[in-house]
């Protein structure tokens, strides 16, 4: 008899507390929350814009009988590249590039030293590897028209052919990256081939 009051009591205890807003505590309940990989990379914007400063290799030539021998010391230029991301790491880029170098014209009487300005126009396919969250390694072919002239030798001349370039990019942030990148050109010229280092902004 003792028992069954005592947990009346308690029941209707419980009940008071219930229906008056006691100090039992609702329970809570927490749905489980799925976290994103750390190591996630992050969506690149589609456009993006390469500046880049220019040193030109220099290459010797035939050119008639005379041998065009383009100084490696003095070649400079800088190129301009516009992309758009296809997506699973290719893209499609319009490049621009300027370049000025010494050449000499070695024939079998004198050597005339000249100055070469030539800038080529090209479109590039891109295929870029994520190696790490940050660095990439890319490749790239495409197909440039040059132009270039040489004054004093009265040069000037037009060319087309197939451009292929590869190189490394590093993400200082989802905005900018620094790369540097190795251009050879089927094109034969005494400005040779080129490495470019410079700025990638994405927008």
């Amino acid at each position: 008899m003792k028992k069954t009051l005592v947990a009346a009591a308690l029941s209707a205890h419980l009940t008071t507390q219930l229906f008056a807003g006691g100090d039992i505590a609702p329970v809570e309940v927490h749905e489980p929350v799925l976290e994103e990989a750390a190591h996630a990379h992050h969506e690149e914007s589609k456009f993006y814009l390469v500046v880049a400063g220019m040193t030109l290799l220099g290459d010797e030539i035939h050119h008639g009988e005379a041998l065009l021998d383009g100084d490696d010391e003095y070649g400079y230029g800088f190129g301009i590249d516009i992309g758009y991301r296809l997506g699973n790491g290719f893209a499609i880029e319009y490049d621009y590039t300027y370049g000025k170098n010494t050449v000499y014209e070695i024939t079998a009487h004198e050597t005339v030293e000249a100055t070469s300005t030539y800038y080529t126009s090209a479109i590039d396919i891109v295929y870029t590897y994520e190696a790490t969250h940050n660095l990439g390694i890319f490749g790239k072919v495409g197909y440039e028209f040059e132009w270039e002239k040489i004054t004093e030798l009265d040069i000037d001349e037009r060319e087309d052919d197939f451009v292929f370039g590869a190189g490394v990019e590093y993400a200082l942030n989802k905005e900018y990256k620094l790369l540097v990148e190795y251009e050879h050109s089927l094109i034969e010229g005494p400005h040779g081939d080129a490495i470019l280092a410079g700025v990638m902004l994405n927008f």
